[in-house]
C-alpha cells in the first residue's frame, strides 16, 4: 500500500485528506466527499491545481461496502496512525456501525489519535469530518464532548443516547445533538480581528431578520448586491479572509496558533453531516473554507448538485 499522495510536482500544496474504510460502510459516504475533493481546483481552468489529495485507510487492502462495492486502501490503519500528523482532513464514513462500536475496532483509535495530534500540535489547522452515522464513532471516541453534532435523521435519538452514555463514562461535557444538514465546530480561526464580523455565518436571529427584510423589499436585490451581501442578500460585509491563503496563514500566524491552542481539542475543526448525500454538502463546505466559495460553487455546478448549507456553532452557514 502506498503512502499519502502528494499531488503534481510544482502545484500549490494540496490539502491532504484521509478517508477511513470499514466493512459494511455506506458507499456514498465515501464516494460523495471523494467526488467533491477530486473536482476542487485552485484555478478551475488549470487541472494541475488540484486543491486536495485523497487517500484511503483500512484494516485490509480491500473493503466491501454495504452495497457490495469493493474499495482498495492506500494504507493500513497501522500505517495511517503513523502518518496522522501530516493529515489535514480525516473523513469518517458511516454505515455498519454496530460491529465497530461493539468491538471497539478501528477507526475509533485513529479518531482518538487524530484529536491527540491536534492537541499536541495546534500549529496546524486540522479537520475531523463524519458522514451520516460516522458521528457515532466520533461520539464513542469522546471527541464530541462539549460540541454540537448531527447524524442521519433516523438515528438522532440513538446518537443522543450514545452521547449521554459517553458523558457519564468520561465525566465530560455533553454533546448538543441537533438535526441539521451539517454542523461545524471551530470553523475558522483567521477570519479577521473581530469574531463578531465573520461574514460566513449569521446567528439564527440575524438570518431571520435578513429574510424578513428581503421579503419586504419592493424589488429583488441586483446580482451585484447579492454577490456583495451573500447568496440570500444577507451576508455581512467584511474584509476577513477565507480560503487557501487564509488556511496557509492560519498555520503560520502566531495569533492563529495561540487561538487554536485555547479552543477545545486544540482547535480541531469537527464537522458532522446528516444522511448519506449530506457528505457532499459537508465536503463542499470544506472546499469553501480551504480554497474559496467560488471553488465550492464550481464543484457543485460540475456535479449538478444543489449545495444545501448547514450550521456552524452558533450560527447559520451562508
Amino acid at each position: 500500500m502506498s503512502a499519502i499522495y502528494e499531488g503534481p510536482e510544482g502545484s500549490a500544496e494540496p490539502v491532504k485528506v484521509l478517508i477511513t474504510l470499514h466493512e459494511g460502510m455506506d458507499a456514498m459516504d465515501v464516494v460523495g466527499p471523494l467526488e467533491v475533493f477530486s473536482w476542487a481546483r485552485h484555478d478551475k481552468k488549470n487541472p494541475e491545481t488540484k486543491a486536495f489529495t485523497v487517500s484511503f485507510a483500512a484494516a485490509e487492502e480491500h473493503t466491501v461496502s454495504a452495497q457490495g462495492a469493493s474499495f482498495r486502501a492506500h494504507m493500513t490503519f497501522d500505517e495511517a496512525m503513523k502518518r496522522l500528523p501530516e493529515v489535514d482532513l480525516l473523513v469518517i464514513p458511516g454505515g455498519g456501525t454496530e460491529k465497530i462500536l461493539k468491538s471497539k475496532a478501528q477507526p475509533l483509535a485513529l479518531i482518538k489519535k487524530f484529536a491527540e495530534v491536534q492537541l499536541k500540535d495546534p500549529g496546524r489547522e486540522r479537520t475531523l469530518m463524519s458522514v451520516c452515522t460516522g458521528s457515532f464513532f466520533l461520539a464513542e471516541a469522546g471527541v464530541l464532548s462539549g460540541l454540537s453534532a448531527t447524524t442521519h435523521p433516523d438515528f438522532i435519538t440513538k446518537l443522543e443516547i450514545l452521547c449521554s452514555n459517553v458523558t457519564l463514562r468520561d465525566m465530560a461535557d455533553r454533546c448538543d445533538v441537533v438535526e441539521q444538514r451539517y454542523v461545524v465546530n471551530n470553523l475558522r480561526f483567521d477570519l479577521g480581528e473581530n469574531e463578531d464580523e465573520n461574514p460566513y455565518i449569521m446567528t439564527r436571529k440575524e438570518l431571520k431578520e435578513a429574510k424578513r427584510r428581503k421579503s419586504s423589499l419592493v424589488s429583488p436585490p441586483s446580482p451585484i448586491e447579492e454577490r456583495s451581501n451573500g447568496t440570500d442578500g444577507a451576508r455581512r460585509p467584511s474584509g476577513a479572509r477565507k480560503g487557501s491563503m487564509s488556511w496557509k496563514a492560519s498555520n503560520t500566524r502566531r495569533e492563529s496558533v495561540l487561538k487554536r491552542s485555547n479552543l477545545r481539542l486544540g482547535g480541531l475543526r469537527v464537522l458532522s453531516t446528516s444522511g448519506v448525500t449530506s457528505g457532499i454538502d459537508g465536503a463542499l463546505y470544506m472546499v469553501g473554507a480551504m480554497v474559496s466559495d467560488d471553488a465550492a460553487e464550481e464543484v457543485a455546478r460540475v456535479m449538478c448538485h444543489k449545495w444545501i448549507k448547514g450550521m456552524v456553532v452558533d450560527g447559520t452557514d451562508v
